[in-house]
């Protein structure tokens, strides 16, 4: 039981972490919150933590619900989860930004970024929805659940700590070593993207090899 319960809740932080990325989140939070005090900056990475929390717990206890509903198989999920994670990871790689110069320049008007754009679509985007989705389909004990829930809470720990810390590590990295390690994570990224597109064409492909004519 304690076994399952460490391997379900080391798999979903080490599925999330790359996906998510909260290091590159980093440069984007402090540059929307430049103009507010240290106190109203730590209140927004607590809330940008907590909802990133919510969002991804919600869609992974009604993951098997909204795949049923919608009559989608999980090869057909890893596949759309592997391309949205592959666009992610090219931008990430390209240094292309993760928000648009009308949705940045929206936030930094905003008084509340919390939400959004931090926590959605930043932080727990479709990338990390979808991957959640994904583990709610392979869980069947309730340690298996809590694993899992144990895995978001540790990747929101990480994140509230990188935020609240982020700044040391943007002064010492500089704007270019942030962008070669967002680089890097990209890559990985990417390569994580093509494993889901690869496992979910052959769960896709299964059937139809059974059924050939030997």
């Amino acid at each position: 039981m304690w076994q399952s319960l460490v391997s379900f809740m080391v798999g979903t932080l080490l599925a999330l972490f790359p996906i998510a990325n909260p290091i590159g989140a980093i440069p984007i939070f402090y540059s929307l919150t430049a103009q507010d005090t240290a106190k109203y900056r730590l209140k927004q990475a607590q809330k940008t933590t907590l909802n990133v929390f919510a969002v991804l717990t919600t869609f992974f206890l009604i993951g098997r619900l909204i795949l049923s509903f919608f009559g989608i198989s999980l090869g057909v999920l890893r596949i759309a989860g592997g391309l949205i994670v592959g666009h992610t990871a090219w931008e990430m790689v390209t240094a292309t930004t993760r928000l648009t110069t009308e949705e940045h320049q929206e936030a930094i008007d905003k008084d509340d970024i919390s939400f959004t754009p931090m926590a959605v679509p930043m932080i727990s985007g479709p990338g990390a929805i979808g991957v959640v989705i994904g583990l709610s389909t392979r869980v069947h004990l309730w340690s298996d659940y809590l694993g899992c829930l144990l895995g978001v809470g540790l990747l929101s720990v990480l994140l509230y700590l990188f935020l609240v810390l982020g700044e040391p590590l943007i002064e010492k990295f500089g704007a270019t070593g942030m962008g070669a390690l967002n680089r890097i994570l990209g890559f990985l990224i990417l390569a994580i993207a093509v494993q889901l597109i690869a496992d979910g064409t052959v769960d896709i492909s299964k059937p139809f090899v059974t059924n050939l004519p030997r």
